[in-house]
């Protein structure tokens, strides 16, 4: 009959299998409906906000003999039919849903190269409905008609991001060596993460199946990170060097400084290059038994302990970092005004930045500096 309106008779869940939560495309039905609630699956009636009542597992004739509720929702008697009006909600609690997360842009220091960096995390989290009135009451006020994956993602982003960004960096700020080995703790960040996130979800009758963290990841493109890991290749070059060669590193940077003599000759004066030459010749005689050996039958000479590297200082000019600057360059610093007794200043093996006139070794450039000659004495009386 033209223009009738429709009693939905039967009841059960028509919505998409991925979402966790669905809701029936009908608000009115008979009285003697039939119910049907599949494995995994609860409904609930709802009208105004208030749950009126939920069904678990099973299959329900729709009767206010059986089911008192209905009463309270039922219509008047339209065309001799006894109908109730609500909104029922499918709730799927055996599904358990994954879902991806990123962290982007979490600021800390290396510790090691004292530089500011970027680290990028990334992850997933799978959930299922433990309470599945408890969790449609606190959506309930959304207007939700459905909610999966991508729904749960926007709906808990902010409130898990807090969470696992303030972990990571906490972590990070704690870690001793170079944050390029924070991929070796992520299965450790992850179970710290993991309870926080758990308790955001039981307030909503969800639990955190698992929690995981698939990539910890730093930025090397900034370039101020690049320009220290350019030094950083640079000096482990030089040292892979020095441990092959052992000895005679010493010796092949001798013969690259008379490389650069040689070079220069013209600039330097005669008396100079005649020195440098023979300074030279006796670096050649000594590197030549260094490397090439000593006669069949004579003694090998002991070799004298190389000298200590000279210190190499950093120093904090106009707001800047500049170094490293080795100890016999500091003088120069001194007289351009760039190292003063109060420059921050700091060298390996110094716990913290320090003022300079507190370094012992640096005193040495400021006493002069800082003398003050004594009284000149007194005149003697005229006779």
């Amino acid at each position: 009959m033209g223009g009738e309106k429709h009693w939905a008779e039967s009841i059960e869940n028509v919505g998409f299998g991925g979402d966790m939560i669905s809701l029936h495309p009908d608000q009115d039905f008979n009285t003697n409906s039939t119910l049907t609630v599949h494995p995994g699956e609860q409904a609930i009636f709802e009208k105004n906000g208030q749950i009126y009542q939920m069904f678990t597992e099973g299959r329900y004739q729709l009767k206010t003999e059986n089911y008192p509720f209905i009463s309270r929702l039922r219509n008047a008697f339209t065309g001799g039919v006894s109908t109730f009006n609500c909104r029922v909600f499918f709730i799927r609690t055996a599904t358990s849903m994954e879902v991806n997360w990123g962290a982007g842009d979490i600021q800390v220091r290396d510790k090691k190269l004292r530089v500011a960096s970027k680290v990028f995390a990334r992850g997933a989290y799978r959930v299922s409905v433990e309470d599945g009135g408890k969790f449609l009451f606190k959506l309930i006020g959304n207007g939700i008609s459905s909610f999966g994956a991508e729904e749960l993602q926007d709906y808990f982003r902010n409130e898990f991001l807090e969470h696992i960004k303030t972990e990571i960096a906490t972590v990070l700020v704690e870690l001793e060596g170079e944050i390029l080995g924070i991929q070796a703790r992520q299965r450790e960040i992850s179970q710290k993460i993991s309870p926080l996130v758990a308790e955001v979800l039981s307030d909503y009758g969800v639990k955190l199946e698992r929690f995981s963290i698939s990539a910890l990841e730093v930025d090397l493109d900034d370039e101020v990170r690049k320009a220290y890991e350019a030094k950083l290749g640079n000096a482990s070059a030089d040292s892979e060097v020095m441990d092959i060669l052992g000895d005679k590193w010493a010796a092949q940077q001798q013969v690259d400084i008379m490389k650069t003599m040689a070079a220069n000759q013209g600039t330097a004066s005669i008396g100079a290059g005649i020195g440098m030459g023979m300074a030279a010749a006796g670096s050649f005689f000594g590197m030549g038994q260094q490397m090439m050996g000593q006669p069949m039958g004579q003694q090998q000479p002991m070799q004298q302990a190389a000298p200590p590297p000279m210190a190499q200082f950093w120093l904090f000019v106009n707001n800047q970092q500049v170094g490293p600057v080795p100890m016999q360059q500091l003088a120069q610093y001194v007289q351009t005004g760039q190292l003063t007794p109060d420059t921050m200043v700091w060298k390996e093996g110094m716990p913290q930045w320090a003022a300079a006139k507190t370094v012992p070794e640096l005193q040495q450039f400021f006493a002069a500096a800082g003398a003050t000659p004594p009284p000149m004495p007194p005149t003697p009386p005229t006779l």
